[in-house]
């Protein structure tokens, strides 16, 4: 199976490593710099494993005229001219495990519904300045016919990944796993960005949990709408917390806090890592997507709305 990856951040570079190193026939498309280390050092990670391995990485497009699997691992703000560069791909099937959902209808318009894979990584990574990518979480990479079903090419992805190292699972509800990932994201996102501090905190804390709680049940209220039941996922009970009384989803929220206390006393929202090295955030394609939403189906949103006109503020001078 002939596999490409759009990409070469963390976790592009984590799922190409263990492809390569799995004897896969992988190809990274990269840019820049980190596309030159790439080809000179090969892939290094470490954290839950520890290895490097060649990769072959692709800088100029033209030269990838196919695909089995397309896997795309760009930031989401980066989606629209990354798609419009490989448009001319023949894929047999592609997929993306950025944050959101906007990703299926944009994979869609590219390549046809047909060809999308739902995809949810629960997956953490970051590229350490060194070059090495630090791989941290490993508690699946979820595939999916959409909006649900299985099918032989969704398993055959998967015991490919799992033969990798990937934890990977094939699910026949995979568009429910996608909300549940995206109400997660959402919930954490928002205090992330404004409090700047480590996940338990703002977790553990009165005050941003009850912004928490009511992210989580406007979001909720949009699954809802749309006949798209959430499901608990792990540290992250979605369809649990959603069902529970406001005051109860914060103490819930608060309880989650004390288990990040113990067991991820550093962890910081990959999007609080950006803010901190003054990248782009990813907001117009995740909070502005759910508040446009909201307006679309006429579901009130006021917490995601107000939380959204502020960080976008504050990617403005990030841009």
């Amino acid at each position: 199976m002939k596999i490409v990856i759009l990409g070469a951040g963390a976790l592009g570079t984590v799922l190409g490593a263990h492809l390569a190193r799995a004897g896969e026939n992988v190809t990274l498309i990269a840019r820049g710099q980190r596309a030159a280390y790439l080809q000179e050092h090969g892939a290094t990670i470490t954290g839950l494993v520890d290895f490097t391995v060649p990769i072959p990485v692709i800088t100029d497009l033209q030269q990838v005229h196919n695909a089995d699997v397309l896997m795309v691992t760009v930031k989401t703000y980066d989606m629209a001219s990354a798609l419009a560069s490989v448009k001319h791909l023949d894929v047999g099937s592609v997929l993306s495990i950025q944050n959101g959902v906007l990703k299926n209808e944009q994979l869609a318009q590219t390549f046809g519904w047909g060809k999308v894979l739902g995809a949810m990584a629960a997956l953490s990574a970051e590229v350490l300045s060194t070059g090495i990518v630090r791989f941290t979480v490993n508690q699946g990479l979820y595939l999916g016919e959409l909006p649900e079903g299985t099918s032989t090419r969704v398993q055959t992805l998967g015991d490919m990944c799992a033969r990798a190292g990937i934890m990977a699972q094939v699910t026949p509800a995979i568009q429910s796993l996608e909300w549940s990932k995206y109400v997660t994201f959402l919930c954490l996102m928002a205090p992330a960005v404004l409090t700047r501090v480590e996940t338990y905190k703002f977790l553990q804390d009165p005050q941003t949990a009850s912004v928490m709680a009511s992210i989580l049940h406007e979001m909720a209220a949009l699954a809802t709408h749309q006949g798209i039941p959430l499901e608990d996922i792990t540290l992250f009970p979605a369809m649990t917390l959603s069902r529970l009384p406001h005051e109860d989803t914060v103490t819930a929220l608060r309880q989650i806090g004390d288990q990040f206390a113990s067991r991820a006393p550093t962890h910081k929202l990959s999007t609080l890592q950006d803010l901190e090295q003054g990248k782009r955030l990813e907001v117009e394609e995740t909070l502005g997507y759910a508040v446009r939403q909201g307006t679309e189906l006429g579901i009130p949103t006021p917490t995601m709305d107000t939380c959204y006109k502020l960080i976008a503020g504050i990617n403005h001078y990030l841009q």
